[in-house]
């Protein structure tokens, strides 16, 4: 009975004991829902924050958006408005100065002529560009320009208008004997000695009236092989010493014009540099306008000296019909402006055409190139 009494004692225990594990078991879910519902409000509040965030963040862009777009609204404003806002002072002098008229009119006047001068960018500051060395400097005063044009004899003064011709490349006595037999007055531009030609300055010898043919940079580097060409990449001593020499070779000679120097000319550091030295050493220089971005023009102006430069090549085409061409052309331009400047070459085409050129040489009076300046 004993032992009965046991196993019933064990089987209740056992009893209890599978009873009290689904007691346990049923009390763990309870704890993990009631956590879940505190997440799920944390996870609401949270996300309701970030709805609020993007909201306001909404709200101030377009906020934002709107405070350009009235910015945008003040640039872009009227010149009217603009110039108003720059120059009242000027605005106050000159409606008083217009005391006849009514008010609105006057006001309509003084903002057409600021207008005008807002368009052509002078009186509004306009922001600084990086420029090359070429372009750094002033552009030369209308003043300047008005006193140069009275340095330039224009030809009306004589009974017909001037031309002149200048034939470049000289250096060979045969080349300048074939000049002086056309027996007209054409004036010889002579290379400086170079390789081909060490003694080329001889030419100029008891000559009175020549010019020199100086060597330029190019922009096609088979004419820059010539020997001294001045560069770009120069220094001030080496083209200074460069003039030095060619005065010392040439000590009458008065007129200098670039031989190619499409590059150099267009370059307004390396020309300026040049002109004032070639001046200091008595020089005048005439454009053979090798490009159409030459410098000499804005620098012989800003020296105050007349421009002076080719209006015509005659020989491009070595034809005697394409030159008989380009001398009528020149003929023509001389007409116009009183004075003109042809250049050629010492080609056997050239000389052959200048010879039977007489009938369009009549009408205008052949000189020498310092013949077109004042005395």
């Amino acid at each position: 009975m004993a032992s009965l009494s046991k196993k019933t004692d064990k089987t209740s225990s056992r009893k209890k004991k599978r009873v009290s594990q689904p007691k346990t078991a049923a009390k763990k879910p309870q704890r993990r829902k009631k956590q879940g519902k505190k997440g799920k409000k944390t996870s609401h509040l949270k996300r309701n924050m970030v709805i609020i965030l993007l909201l306001l963040s909404m709200i101030s862009l377009v906020a934002f958006g709107y405070f350009l777009g009235q910015q945008g609204k003040e640039v872009h404003t009227p010149v009217t408005h603009m110039h108003k806002t720059h120059h009242t002072k000027s605005w106050k002098n000159e409606f008083s100065k217009l005391k006849t008229k009514k008010p609105k009119e006057a006001k309509k006047d003084v903002l057409k002529k600021h207008t005008v001068h807002i368009k052509a960018n002078l009186p509004v500051p306009l922001p600084v560009k990086h420029e090359s060395s070429d372009t750094k400097e002033k552009k030369p005063d209308s003043k300047i320009k008005v006193e140069t044009e009275k340095k330039v004899l224009l030809a009306s003064q004589g009974n017909k208008p001037r031309l002149v011709i200048i034939i470049d490349d000289v250096h060979t006595f045969a080349q300048l004997h074939a000049i002086q037999k056309l027996k007209l007055h054409i004036t010889p531009s002579i290379f400086p000695p170079y390789k081909l030609a060490t003694r080329s300055h001889l030419l100029a010898k008891g000559l009175k009236h020549y010019m020199i043919h100086l060597p330029m940079e190019s922009g096609n580097t088979q004419f820059n092989t010539q020997s001294k060409t001045l560069k770009t990449t120069f220094s001030k001593v080496q083209i200074e010493a460069r003039l030095k020499e060619i005065r010392r070779l040439f000590p009458t000679a008065r007129y200098i014009n670039n031989h190619t120097g499409s590059v150099f000319t267009a370059n307004y550091r390396a020309m300026k540099t040049f002109y004032r030295i070639m001046k200091k050493e008595g020089f005048v220089f005439i454009d053979s306008r090798t490009t159409g971005r030459s410098k000499v023009k804005r620098i012989a102006h800003e020296f105050g000296d007349a421009y002076v430069a080719r209006d015509v090549f005659i020989d491009n085409v070595q034809t005697i019909p394409a030159i008989h061409k380009q001398l009528q052309k020149a003929v023509k331009i001389a007409k116009m402006k009183g004075y003109a400047i042809a250049i050629g070459h010492p080609h056997d085409t050239t000389i052959k055409a200048l010879f039977e050129a007489k009938n369009i040489l009549k009408d205008v009076q052949l000189v020498y190139i310092d013949e077109i300046y004042q005395k």
